[in-house]
């Protein structure tokens, strides 16, 4: 019956998806002979077979459309196609449209390898745009590197990384775990709980926390990691109740959230009492867990659909209007979006699609973001960052309880942490 009731929900999360446009585009044929961008990689032999001899250039958009982690990857994608489309509206890049080819990465991160190989060798894109989990990236990154093309990569993640082929455009640690922490600290919180899936990401976000924690002369009360795609917590958050941690820290992903949270108001928790924050929900998975079952509790972002700019404004409302009026923003898709600006940004500095000359080009890249204009670092690549705290609300929105009131430069190696120094 859960398999059955799966099915039927990624079935619906495709239908959310299937705008005409972007699926023709996911059929694009590969390029025929023309001019082309050769980039050759330090290490590496691989030169790009991207066409620039027409009026178009290919870009990759690859996200998981079924699995556990459709739940939130969908609107990504929905996300990178409007930005795509405004583009595209005022002249696209350096004179050319944009096709998009989309791919779905099945919340498996070796599906998404196989498609990252298929999308820079055969489709031949000038870039590819996507993934979620840490899982899907490391397996992506040596596709990335050995035939050297470029990732933008739009989610927070844990640090400890960066790559000459990837672009980081969501949080690093300094941008997002440890503000939370530092926020939790300031509230007065003592004890901590740790919760997430077992893969990548929360496994060594929970050694950063637990090194900011005992630095910080705060206990971790116990740890679980369960399985990506778990939707059995009972066991776990009766072991979180009976510890009576002040707080609890939640990496989970996907839709394992929907069956946390429920679970723990079917226990009796409340934000009041034991509030949870989460670094991996976003208005988009509000919806699917229900607000009453987490009214009040915590997130660590660095947007929120209800950021008060012009630019945010804009986002909005052009996304409702390409969408649907129901549909929120989040972080992620925000920096999905922002994404593809930088990337046309550095593109037309460089004025080349070449590989080489954007990587050459992309130090100091801005653009106006929604969540306020962000900056490229050419050095790690990852960009500037304004650390938010958020609290859940009745109406299903996110609202800012906290900012750290400018970007946040970025340092994806806690180099600038005593406590972190054991991390390397």
């Amino acid at each position: 019956m859960q398999d059955s009731h799966r099915r039927d929900r990624n079935r619906r999360l495709m239908k959310a998806i299937t705008i005409p446009t972007a699926l023709a585009l996911s059929a694009v044929l590969v390029a025929g002979c023309g001019s082309r961008d050769s980039d050759t990689a330090g290490g590496s032999n691989a030169k790009s077979c991207l066409d620039t001899s027409k009026d178009t250039i290919k870009i990759g958009s690859l996200h998981s459309l079924t699995g556990t982690m459709a739940i939130s990857e969908v609107t990504v994608a929905n996300a990178t196609k409007l930005a795509v489309d405004q583009i595209n509206a005022a002249g696209g890049v350096n004179g050319k449209k944009l096709e998009i080819v989309l791919e779905d990465g099945a919340s498996d991160p070796k599906t998404f390898a196989e498609k990252a190989e298929k999308l820079i060798s055969s489709d031949c894109v000038a870039a590819v745009f996507g993934g979620w989990t840490s899982s899907s990236r490391k397996a992506m990154k040596p596709k990335f590197e050995s035939l050297n093309s470029l990732l933008y990569y739009p989610v927070q993640y844990e640090g400890l990384e960066d790559s000459k082929n990837i672009f980081y455009t969501g949080a690093t640690t300094n941008q997002q775990i440890v503000p939370a922490l530092d926020y939790l600290k300031q509230k007065g919180v003592k004890s901590l709980y740790l919760v997430g899936s077992d893969y990548v990401f929360p496994q060594t976000a929970n050694r950063e926390i637990k090194a900011y924690a005992a630095a910080n002369g705060i206990e971790i009360k116990g740890e679980d990691l369960a399985p990506l795609g778990s939707t059995d917590f009972s066991t776990i958050v009766n072991k979180v109740r009976n510890s009576k941690a002040g707080a609890v820290f939640n990496t989970l992903n996907g839709d394992s959230n929907v069956a946390f949270f429920r679970e723990y108001a079917n226990a009796g928790l409340k934000a009041a009492d034991m509030p949870v924050v989460s670094v991996s929900i976003a208005e988009e998975e509000v919806g699917g867990i229900g607000v009453q079952n987490i009214t009040g509790q915590l997130t660590a972002w660095n947007y929120y659909q209800t950021v008060d700019s012009p630019a945010n404004k804009a986002f909005v409302a052009a996304y409702k209007a390409a969408f649907g009026a129901d549909k929120p923003t989040s972080d992620p898709m925000e920096a999905a979006y922002a994404s593809v600006f930088l990337w046309k940004n550095t593109v037309e500095k460089a004025k080349s699609f070449a590989v080489a000359d954007i990587q050459a080009a992309a130090d100091g890249v801005s653009f106006d973001a929604p969540e306020g204009t962000v900056v490229v670092n050419g050095a790690n690549h990852h960009i500037t960052k304004t650390a938010r705290i958020g609290e859940i609300r009745p109406d299903g929105l996110i609202y800012t309880v906290w900012d750290s009131g400018k970007p946040v430069n970025p340092d994806p190696y806690l180099n600038s942490y005593d406590w972190a120094k054991g991390l390397k």
